[in-house]
C-alpha cells in the first residue's frame, strides 16, 4: 500500500495500493484456480515490474475476492471520485485543441492523443502523488467500481453494461471488455490499456 492514506473531501479516509496490481500478483490468483486468466509480461519487462492489463471488470472481479478472502481484508476498486480527487495533483492539464474550428475537434483529438506514449511501462515509471500513489498518470487506465448507466437512469451493479475507467481522461467501457482498441469504448478515446488497484477502508 501506499506510504500515506488519503483523506477525502467528506472526511472519509481510504489505503490505496502504492502501484497497480502486478503481472506476478494476478498470476498467484491464477495459480491457485480462481482467475482464469493467465497474464504473460511483455518482452522487456518482469512479471513483478509488469502492470496486469488485458482484463475486463469480471476478471479483475475475480482478483477482488480472492484476495479480499485471501488476505482477510476486504478489498475493492475505487470510485471516481476517489480516484480522481487522488489523481488531480498528476494529471496533466488538458491541452490546448490544434484547430480552433469546432468542425474539426475530431481531428484535433486524433493529433494530440498520438503525441503520447501508449507503451506499457514497467510499474513506477510515472509520477508519484502527496501520498505515494505512483503512475495514476500513466498509460494503464483503471477501472472503478462505478456503474455507467446513461440514460438507463439506475441499473444495478450485478446488470451494469460498462463502467467507468479512469486515467488521462475518463472512459466507460464494457463490463466483458479485455482490449478497447478491439473491443470498443462506450465513451471517450479508447484507452491503450486496462489495468486496476486496490483500495480499502480499513488500515491492513
Amino acid at each position: 500500500m501506499a506510504e500515506t492514506s488519503v483523506q477525502l473531501p467528506d472526511g472519509r479516509v481510504i489505503f490505496v495500493q502504492k502501484y497497480e496490481v502486478s503481472v506476478a500478483e494476478w498470476n498467484a490468483c491464477h495459480a491457485e484456480g480462481v482467475c482464469s486468466e493467465k497474464l504473460r509480461p511483455p518482452k522487456g519487462l518482469t512479471a513483478a515490474d509488469a502492470p496486469a492489463t488485458g482484463l475486463n471488470y469480471l476478471d479483475i472481479s475475480q482478483y477482488v475476492r480472492w484476495i479480499s478472502e485471501r488476505a482477510n481484508h476486504p478489498f475493492r476498486l475505487p470510485a471516481t471520485k476517489e480516484w480522481e480527487f487522488m489523481a488531480k495533483p498528476v494529471l496533466p492539464e488538458k491541452p490546448e485543441p490544434i484547430f480552433s474550428d469546432p468542425s474539426l475537434r475530431w481531428a484535433s483529438d486524433y493529433l494530440v492523443n498520438a503525441r503520447k506514449s501508449r507503451r506499457l511501462e514497467k510499474r513506477g515509471s510515472f509520477s508519484t502523488n502527496a501520498q505515494g500513489i505512483a503512475d495514476l498518470d500513466g498509460s494503464v487506465w483503471e477501472w472503478t467500481d462505478d456503474c455507467y448507466v446513461g440514460e438507463s437512469g439506475t441499473v444495478s451493479k450485478q446488470r451494469c453494461p460498462a463502467f467507468y475507467v479512469a486515467g488521462e481522461h475518463m472512459a466507460v467501457i464494457p463490463f466483458l471488455v479485455r482490449d478497447p482498441a478491439r473491443g470498443g469504448c462506450a465513451v471517450g478515446t479508447p484507452p491503450p490499456h486496462l489495468g486496476f488497484r486496490l483500495v480499502t477502508d480499513k488500515k491492513i
